[in-house]
């Protein structure tokens, strides 16, 4: 069907790194409970010193949950730059770390690249706590109403994205946090920036975005989740957001967003309690790469620059029960058309049931069910959903069945399934 929307290859291959992890780290951690909203008793950059700062570390954590990417914040709310930059004063130029020389984002990406991750930047142009600018990217603490001072923001914003996305090679995924307020109303001008430096890079929202934010910090979507949308406007409407439409014209995948301490972002002293349990990571796992969406699972360095122990622990813990769960399969077997079967060499009990589609055809199906073969010969269904997508998972009790097939109810065009797979 020539009119359904496909992913680029770009958009393809990041879906298939299904996980990535996000590193969250700022002056905001040598100043718990700092709130850049206050305007006032803004950290002094000589607090900034991550004395035992560890990139290799952090990418062996990402690693360990199986993570393909790893995005890093190098600039947030706070307004602190930690790259080498003379926008404005505030940064890691004016830190005492490394006699003012350090610079966070080269040592990430030269670990990403050690590790084999591919690297991605955040850095939000929509609150600066340095520059008293707020959301939606207004100066004035937001207010706006001084064009001449928003011009120079935007200026600034520009030169930052020119230095982040030009200096440190080619990035998977650049990140705008509630994306950015366009030209025409005093924001910085980024496409043309993003067409020359990153012009293959993943966006998350902002105005040339490709990916799209599912509506939560909880590391779930809704389902059904579509990868398609009408347009990007067209997200300002909640629903659209969570659920995409079916038949929508732009492929916009979603990424769910979580950080590993329940509702805390950035480090802060004596919340190890907080570190989700494994079985509330392994729901997001079933919640977002199985609903078709990739899953951004932050980590929060502690003032030396380390991952602390309690949250490395539980990223290993949680790469091994990925693991556990699903390398090895029953069976699997792939096809076309509306009917899919699978038979096992022997009777077996399965737990999970995981379809993908071809999403290089685009999301055909639009409602389906899963059957096992009982023992007396008749087929009975155990599941039926509405999308699939690049991933579906479904999480059964136990049955114990030798054949399954997988029945296309409603279709846009011939389905075409690259995986079907039990274990």
């Amino acid at each position: 069907m020539a009119s359904l929307p496909k992913p680029t290859p770009v958009q393809k291959a990041w879906q298939d790194m299904e996980i990535g992890m996000f590193f969250h780290f700022d002056i905001i951690t040598y100043a718990p409970g700092w709130n850049f909203r206050s305007w006032i008793n803004k950290p002094d950059p000589q607090i900034y010193n991550p004395a035992k700062l560890d990139t290799d570390q952090w990418m062996e954590a990402a690693k360990a949950i199986g993570a393909k990417y790893a995005v890093f914040v190098a600039k947030h709310c706070s307004g602190f730059l930690q790259w080498q930059s003379d926008l404005y004063p505030y940064g890691v130029k004016q830190s005492g770390w490394r006699n003012g020389k350090g610079d966070v984002v080269a040592d990430f990406v030269e670990s990403c690249h050690k590790y084999g991750l591919k690297p991605g930047v955040y850095a939000s142009v929509t609150a600066n706590g340095y520059l008293e600018v707020d959301n939606p990217g207004l100066v004035n603490r937001g207010k706006g109403g001084d064009e001449q001072k928003q011009k120079e923001y935007a200026r600034i914003c520009e030169g930052m994205l020119t230095e982040l996305w030009s200096r440190y090679g080619e990035l998977l995924e650049v990140w705008f946090d509630g994306g950015a307020l366009p030209p025409e109303k005093g924001g910085p001008d980024l496409v043309p920036i993003l067409e020359k430096y990153q012009p293959d890079a993943i966006v998350f929202q902002g105005p040339a975005a490709n990916i799209r934010w599912i509506g939560n910090e909880r590391g779930r979507a809704e389902y059904p989740c579509w990868a398609t949308v009408p347009s990007l406007d067209s997200l300002s409407d909640r629903q659209i957001a969570l659920h995409g439409d079916p038949d929508g014209k732009m492929w916009l995948p979603g990424e769910c967003d979580v950080p590993i301490r329940n509702h805390e972002w950035f480090w802060t002293p004596n919340d190890e309690h907080k570190v989700y349990p494994l079985d509330g990571l392994m729901e997001m796992y079933y919640e977002s790469i199985g609903r078709n969406c990739n899953l951004l699972l932050n980590a929060n360095p502690n003032p030396d620059g380390l991952i602390p122990d309690a949250d490395f622990q539980r990223y290993v813990e949680f790469g091994k029960e990925i693991q556990r769960r699903f390398s090895n399969s029953i069976g699997e077997t792939s096809g076309e058309g509306n009917e899919v079967e699978l038979s096992l060499d022997a009777p077996a009990e399965i737990e999970h049931v995981i379809i993908m589609e071809d999403i290089n055809q685009g999301e055909r199906v639009r409602e389906y069910a899963v059957d096992i073969m009982t023992e007396n010969g008749n087929w009975e269904e155990i599941c039926r959903g509405i999308s699939i997508g690049h991933k579906r998972i479904e999480k059964l009790d136990k049955v114990k069945t030798q054949k399954i097939r997988l029945r296309c109810i409603k279709s846009v065009d011939k389905p075409v399934i690259i995986k079907l797979v039990v274990c």
